[in-house]
């Protein structure tokens, strides 16, 4: 089993065994990245539906963060998502703007808020690990060359990051357990800077 595989496999217990709170924290701060990676392509390579998808993101993180009026906010875009041509059973004969990974890692997200399990949660990490492989590929291609860097390695990189980001967010674990109930906005503030800030990084 590759390093990667190993480090995968060690991301899913933990996320099986933190609240549902501390999950969609997790997500939110993958789907950030994601999001925010996207939105640094060249324009022409930026997809509308992901770009459409921030006002969600947004309210994910208000939600997860412990206000809770984002519920009705975050259960809007879901909604708005699933009765849209985007969310299909068409296959190949579908549109796949939701299957870009910034736009399925903020839908997994939204999911993980809203409905707590922990599949949401396993799969958003699964897509940044994806995005990663993608973005390789599409290095090797354009420059008709091997991988520029080791992919193991690099998809191994993208999971340490998520378990520094569980450890960071389990510091905080006591405020999440309940934060889809409300937390206070003193509480809520103080988490948007110790919280979203860093696990919002590039680095």
């Amino acid at each position: 089993m590759d390093t990667w595989q190993k480090l995968s496999a060690q991301v899913e217990e933990r996320l099986k065994s933190v609240s549902s709170g501390e999950r969609s924290v997790f997500t939110a701060g993958v789907a950030e990245r994601l999001m925010s990676r996207h939105q640094t392509l060249p324009e022409d390579e930026q997809a509308p539906f992901t770009l459409n998808l921030r006002p969600l993101l947004k309210a994910v993180w208000e939600g997860a963060l412990g206000d809770s009026t984002a519920f009705s906010a975050v259960s809007r875009g879901v909604a708005e998502y699933m009765l849209s041509e985007y969310c299909h059973n068409d296959g190949q004969d579908g549109p796949d703007d939701a299957d870009e990974s910034a736009a399925a890692a903020v839908l997994y997200a939204a999911h993980a808020y809203l409905f707590g399990c922990q599949d949401f949660a396993i799969w958003t990490s699964a897509r940044a690990v994806e995005a990663i492989d993608e973005h390789l590929q599409y290095l090797a291609e354009i420059e008709e060359d091997a991988l520029p860097v080791d992919t193991d390695e690099a998809l191994a990189s993208e999971l340490r990051r998520q378990l520094r980001d569980l450890d960071l967010i389990a510091t905080f674990s006591k405020e999440l357990r309940y934060s889809s109930t409300g937390l206070p906005i003193d509480t809520s503030i103080r988490l948007r800077v110790e919280l979203r800030t860093p696990l919002s990084s590039q680095e």
